[in-house]
């Protein structure tokens, strides 16, 4: 066995079954393909390399093939691979990526040039169909160019998508390995979702004590991440709004901020989409905040609270599929059943997730995903087979 097998689907096996062909040219940022490779190969791809005389220059093709487990394709002959790949043939690859890919690369492509391993590939796929995803590299100034600028529109205008680049200084960098395999997962993945407007509003609510206090829920926001991240790689259109949270957010989704419910409420009125997903741990009392720092010292503080508004029934009045979430505390199975069922009915939701606290942790949870009718399904494992078991749940309402 290959070293390269022993990381094959330990993350996801959603790609199990896809051939990525990974073409690598003539950026710096060709050093970042070794753990790109790897990264596919741990949701379950077969990745094949083929590089330009220009990315030998900066990868060793043995690295890549110690990478992927596969020969490194560096010249096209008479095994005429870019056919066996991408031709008319029962084994077809499921998708070019080509990362990094250079300003020479892209207007080469645009124009129907193949004078690399690489262009060739790519120009094989697309007269194929294949699918195409280029992840640019290279000084701002090269990317700005109008003529590279014209010859990208040409190739978004065929179905190529584009990821990135990332910019920073006078450098358009290669995009996040993660958000180069997310956006992989997307076009080849389940796309079970695609066409739907998907909201996610995760995090904690802070409500202002003084200026320096608030009351806020425990919450890291983490699941609400997990879901926002499996919609958009199920081709969802995906908003994620996230109060206080401590897990790192993805750039590549679009991201708002709230501090309060009453913040909360104000965007509640701009919601246009299909299906909202509301995992917040949101506070159920707020108070009248003080002007600068209540004083420390004092012998006893007492807070007056008052409820603030259930941005659940206030999400309720728009047209869409609302789903909720329920914790409870050292409750039992049927306890917290009858409870998270009450909360249901009364919005009404489409589907409500109850969990007790003392099954979460950082990682992993446990649930139970309940609907109007229907058995209740539970659910024991990570955070991010949670997100997908609902989002599958959903597609069943």
């Amino acid at each position: 066995m290959h070293p390269s097998d022993s990381l094959r689907a330990t993350k996801s096996e959603i790609l199990s079954g896809k051939t990525i062909v990974l073409g690598i040219t003539g950026s710096i940022a060709a050093v970042e393909c070794f753990e790109l490779a790897r990264e596919l190969i741990r949701h379950g791809a077969q990745v094949r390399t083929v590089m330009s005389e220009e990315a030998l220059n900066l990868v060793s093709p043995w690295a890549m093939q110690f990478a992927t487990g596969n020969d490194v394709i560096d010249v096209i002959d008479a095994r005429v691979q870019h056919v066996s790949l991408f031709g008319d043939v029962p084994d077809q690859a499921s998708l070019l990526l080509i990362a990094p890919c250079t300003a020479n690369t892209i207007s080469k492509i645009a124009c129907g040039i193949d004078d690399t391993p690489v262009t060739t590939m790519a120009t094989t796929a697309l007269g194929a169909s294949v699918p195409i995803i280029i992840v640019p590299a290279m000084h701002l100034s090269m990317y700005q160019n109008p003529i590279v600028q014209e010859n990208v529109q040409a190739l978004k205008d065929v179905g190529v998508d584009f990821i990135g680049p990332r910019m920073e200084g006078k450098k358009a960098k290669i995009a996040d390995t993660d958000e180069v395999v997310s956006a992989v997962i997307r076009r080849i993945g389940k796309r079970d979702y695609q066409g739907s407007r998907v909201l996610v509003i995760g995090g904690s609510s802070e409500e202002k004590i003084d200026a320096m206090r608030v009351i806020t829920n425990q919450g890291t926001g983490e699941t609400a991440v997990g879901l926002a991240r499996a919609a958009y790689e199920r081709g969802a259109d995906v908003e994620l709004w996230m109060g206080r949270c401590c897990v790192a957010l993805p750039a590549f989704i679009k991201t708002r901020r709230f501090s309060t419910v009453a913040e909360l409420l104000k965007m509640v009125k701009e919601i246009e989409h299909d299906i909202v997903i509301v995992p917040a741990a949101l506070s159920d009392y707020t108070i009248k905040a003080e002007e600068g720092k209540i004083p420390s010292g004092k012998a006893e503080l007492v807070l007056r609270l008052a409820p603030t508004p259930k941005v659940l029934d206030a999400i309720r009045k728009k047209k869409c599929k609302l789903i909720g979430f329920k914790a409870e505390h050292g409750l039992g199975k049927k306890e917290l059943v009858k409870r998270a069922r009450k909360r249901l009915e009364s919005v009404p939701l489409e589907i409500i997730v109850a969990n007790d606290l003392k099954d979460v942790s950082a990682q992993t949870t446990k649930a139970l995903i309940i609907k109007g009718k229907g058995p209740i399904t539970e659910f024991s494992g990570t955070k991010k087979g949670l997100a997908n078991k609902v989002l599958d749940e959903i597609l069943r309402v």
